[in-house]
């Protein structure tokens, strides 16, 4: 919501498992890590449309949708300010302003995960690397410590403690000179590299831990040490590494599925809005999704990559055509939508205590006066049925509630499932994947 505009890292997103200290040999520069996939996956192209028809919707499934909207309107909210698509196949069964843009709020989300993931696939990581400009002596560093990012969207408490224990296996208990930031080093989903830079410098010395860091500590696993790296400098911001950085360490991210899960789980809006100004900002993220869904480019129009303006306008057709998207690319490489969309009864997050059905896999949005969710729903009688719903008037509880009462109806009509279908079902294989500090001999 406007009013709840960033969440912290440590209610907004689960915990990570690090793995630090693995050895390996690297050139001896420190190279520029460069956010760019080691392969470079197919753009999702539509052979086919990825909506049907916009007219001659299902009877039966019109007309309660149709039993909604004078639902709401009784209550005072405008027919024209809500939009409804669904399709199960090649079959529209409602339809209301489908083709027409409204305030999509974090089902913009959704757009940014599909063209992220054509940009740099579901395996890249994201790697800092970090190194110096001095030498090691009797657990001394003398020089500074280089820290070069590329843009990680979840570089938290935990990878620095990661890092800082990597440092010490590396034999480094203090630095002389200054902590360096260079690139893009977010740390904590903050943006300033100055203060992501405090932030690092804290994470690395438990002795001078803030509650929050020794708060995260305890949720790693058992005997994790806990890292003593004193730099005795001050954060400094340059625009390029100095000359003859000798590299220490090299830290990868979670691979860029598993951070689009966690984003969109928790609906974390600097984790979107780093991921699309990392593919080019928003507009190329709004030109990239309409090219990849096949609708004209007037019914995506984004002004962020996270849904938090009501200026960002998708059409409910195009957004239905986003969640299949999603659906088409993933699939060549064994996994579905359910690998980077919560499943819901299943994954924690912003969801966990709204009565949706069981299974569904969905992405809500909410602005002051926005509501909208959309996904797949698994049903017996029409099979996967993708939706989305949005609502814009002054009473988003009202909405909320009406949409789990719609989406109930619905299932006691065509029957709820009790297994996910394979096109819902995530990769287990996806559940080993974490983020990991690799030492640079």
């Amino acid at each position: 919501m406007l009013k709840n505009r960033y969440l912290t890292a440590a209610s907004s997103i689960a915990l990570l498992t690090i793995i630090a200290g693995c050895a390996a040999t690297e050139s001896p520069q420190l190279a520029s890590p460069s956010p760019v996939a080691e392969s470079n996956p197919p753009p999702v192209k539509p052979s086919q449309p990825l909506t049907v028809s916009a007219t001659n919707p299902e009877t039966s499934t019109n007309t309660k949708i149709q039993q909604y909207l004078n639902g709401l309107t009784a209550q005072g909210f405008a027919k024209e300010d809500q939009g409804i698509w669904m399709q199960s196949g090649d079959t529209l069964l409602a339809n209301h302003q489908g083709t027409v843009p409204l305030s999509a709020a974090s089902i913009t989300k959704v757009a940014t995960s599909l063209v992220a993931l054509q940009e740099f696939g579901p395996e890249h990581q994201f790697i800092t690397l970090i190194g110096t400009t001095g030498k090691i002596e009797k657990g001394v560093l003398k020089g500074d410590l280089i820290v070069r990012g590329s843009a990680d969207p979840l570089f938290v408490w935990e990878e620095a403690i990661a890092l800082g224990n990597a440092l010490n296996q590396k034999g480094i208990k203090r630095i002389t000179g200054s902590l360096i930031i260079v690139d893009k080093f977010y740390m904590n989903f903050e943006l300033n590299p100055l203060k992501s830079g405090e932030l690092l410098k804290q994470g690395l010395n438990s002795e001078i831990w803030p509650s929050e860091a020794a708060a995260q500590y305890q949720t790693l696993p058992p005997n994790t040490p806990k890292p003593q790296i004193a730099i005795e400098g001050t954060v400094k911001v340059l625009p390029a590494p100095p000359n003859g950085v000798q590299p220490l360490v090299k830290h990868y991210s979670l691979p860029l599925a598993e951070l689009i899960k966690k984003m969109n789980q928790y609906s974390n809006n600097l984790m979107a809005d780093m991921l699309a100004d990392t593919v080019g900002g928003a507009k190329t993220v709004a030109q990239k999704a309409a090219a990849a869904t096949g609708v004209p480019t007037a019914e995506i129009q984004l002004v962020n990559g996270s849904g938090l303006s009501e200026e960002n306008l998708i059409s409910p057709r195009a957004a239905c055509a986003l969640f299949i998207a999603l659906e088409r690319y993933l699939q060549p490489y064994s996994m579905t939508v359910a690998d980077v969309l919560t499943v819901v009864g299943k994954d924690k997050g912003i969801l966990s205590e709204r009565p949706l059905p069981k299974l569904a896999v969905v992405k809500s949005g909410t602005l002051d006066n926005v509501s909208a969710l959309g996904g797949a729903l698994p049903t017996q009688k029409q099979e996967t049925v993708w939706f989305v719903i949005m609502n814009r008037g002054a009473n988003v509880e009202t909405f909320r509630t009406q949409q789990e009462v719609l989406l109930k109806s619905f299932l006691n009509e065509w029957g709820s499932v009790q297994v996910s279908p394979p096109e819902l079902t995530p990769n287990p294989a996806r559940s080993s994947k974490v983020s990991r500090s690799e030492i640079i001999n």
